[in-house]
């Protein structure tokens, strides 16, 4: 454990200080973007006008002969385009792969000014997030980096969802966590063959009656780990995601599954399809009224102390706190999205 004083001390002689406060962005959406195929990499000037951030896909659903390719395809989106405030970023290879140290030594060097998070496959504890950690402040003080790379985990392991709370307060570079349901099924050992999402045999049952018949209502299989997830994040003051939902025909099951990530505290998840950008702004945007009651309680209690009657609903500083949630959220949407500013009267 390191000392307060060394914590955010540089990890090598000439690297950035790490932040003591994450920067301000917006993430509502991880647009996954795979950078060895041409005609994706000509999308990409559109899409930086449309999501949050972008990620340069390596990892996953990249196959194992079109691994350098992805690397250089990505190497040369970030070179070729202006990303303003929406976020670089990429998925590496798991630390056990074959490519990985060559993401690293290739990628940092070439794009490193321009690169905001690293995203870390299969992180099963803080040795993980240590090793990138010193790696990323070497090759920052090489290249001459002027800020430090971020580093984003994916939490898919059973080992990984057990040391959450080490994982997230393991570097003061930590961004933060993204559930990886696929993975992290088939670690657990977990009968479903769904990325992400609920399952129908996954349900309690009503108790019997002599009259009506029984009802079955089908629960979620991530509500735990979400949950967990999101206490480690906002404990360590970084953020959680919601991960991938592979079904791309049904809109309405994805914005379920987003929609209970952003009510338990998930800033943003994954986009892996344009459908998906929509969904995701929606989601993790707050609703108007929501914004319009907010601003309500705030005016209403300006120092956040005491209490007051609000539309017959009483309201304290604890309300007060969860309306500067909404607010905040609100600002930062409307400061990017026209549409939503309009929404929200800012």
């Amino acid at each position: 454990m390191k000392t307060p004083r060394a914590y955010y001390q540089p990890l090598a002689i000439g690297a950035p200080a790490p932040y003591r406060e994450l920067p301000t962005r917006l993430e509502r959406m991880i647009h996954f973007v795979p950078p060895h195929i041409e005609k994706m990499l000509a999308k990409v000037p559109d899409l930086i006008e449309s999501v949050d951030v972008i990620l340069g896909n390596l990892e996953d659903a990249i196959p194992a002969d079109q691994k350098v390719a992805a690397r250089q395809g990505f190497i040369q989106m970030a070179q070729e385009n202006e990303f303003g405030s929406t976020g670089l970023w990429t998925r590496i290879n798991c630390l056990n792969s074959p490519w990985v140290l060559d993401d690293l030594l290739e990628i940092v060097p070439a794009i490193g000014n321009k690169l905001d998070v690293i995203m870390l496959p299969k992180v099963e504890g803080p040795w993980d997030i240590h090793y990138l950690d010193q790696l990323l402040a070497q090759l920052e003080a090489r290249g001459g980096i002027e800020r430090p790379i971020l580093i984003h985990a994916i939490l898919e392991t059973a080992e990984g969802v057990k040391n959450v709370d080490t994982i997230a307060s393991a570097s003061p570079r930590m961004h933060g966590m993204s559930l990886g349901p696929a993975d992290l099924a088939a670690s657990r050992g977990m009968k479903t063959t769904r990325v992400g999402g609920g399952h129908p045999d996954y349900s309690v049952l009503s108790d019997a009656g002599h009259e009506a018949a029984r009802t079955t209502v089908q629960q979620d299989l991530w509500h735990y780990t979400v949950a967990k997830m999101v206490d480690a994040c906002m404990s360590a003051g970084i953020r959680a995601f919601y991960g991938p939902f592979g079904d791309f025909a049904d809109d309405e099951a994805c914005e379920s599954q987003f929609r209970n990530a952003f009510l338990m505290g998930c800033v943003g998840a994954w986009s892996l399809h344009p459908r998906q950008i929509g969904i995701a702004k929606r989601v993790f945007s707050p609703d108007p009224n929501e914004v319009s009651f907010a601003r309500k309680i705030v005016n209403a209690m300006p120092d956040g102390t005491g209490a007051v009657m609000i539309d017959g609903k009483m309201q304290d500083d604890a309300t007060w706190k969860q309306a500067k949630v909404i607010l905040d959220l609100a600002e930062r949407v409307a400061s990017k999205d026209p549409e939503f500013a309009e929404k929200y009267s800012v």
